[in-house]
């Protein structure tokens, strides 16, 4: 078997070595091989710095992440108003129709909106940075028409 697999793989060698060092043709064919093993060169450089990157870049929001979790910084009520606002038009369907007031950390939502709305309305908003309390003063409606 051991005398097999090295008669093969003798074999494979001296085809190999004929097919690059071929009279005719072995400089195109060596040429090519250069140029391929170059090209995979650059290729594996590219994706090694691509990659190290993107890792610094989740680095870095990782510990942005934690810093703001650890820092409680006060917000302004303008600031945490626009911050809820802009909340509201990802998680409800008519976000103009809901008036936000904001005061020392403390939100208060009023006007109408749909029943399956309200539980995500007040979850986003709690999580948004500067929220202290939410006072609910919804209307909840089952339907747009009503």
């Amino acid at each position: 078997m051991n005398r097999n697999l090295s008669l093969l793989s003798a074999a494979g060698i001296g085809a190999g070595l004929m097919y690059l060092f071929d009279p005719s043709r072995g400089k195109r064919r060596r040429a090519l091989l250069a140029n391929k093993i170059t090209h995979a060169g650059k290729v594996a450089s590219n994706t090694t710095v691509r990659t190290g990157r993107d890792i610094r870049n989740r680095v870095q929001g990782l510990v942005a992440e934690v810093q703001s979790l650890l820092q409680t910084t006060e917000v302004s009520d303008q600031v945490l108003q626009a911050r809820v606002r802009s909340k509201l038009g990802r998680v409800v369907s008519h976000p103009g129709a809901i008036d936000v007031k904001a005061e020392n950390g403390d939100v208060v939502l009023s006007g109408p909106i749909l029943a399956a709305e309200e539980h995500p309305l007040i979850d986003a908003v709690f999580h948004i940075g500067g929220v202290k309390n939410i006072e609910n003063l919804l209307e909840l409606r089952e339907s747009v028409w009503m």
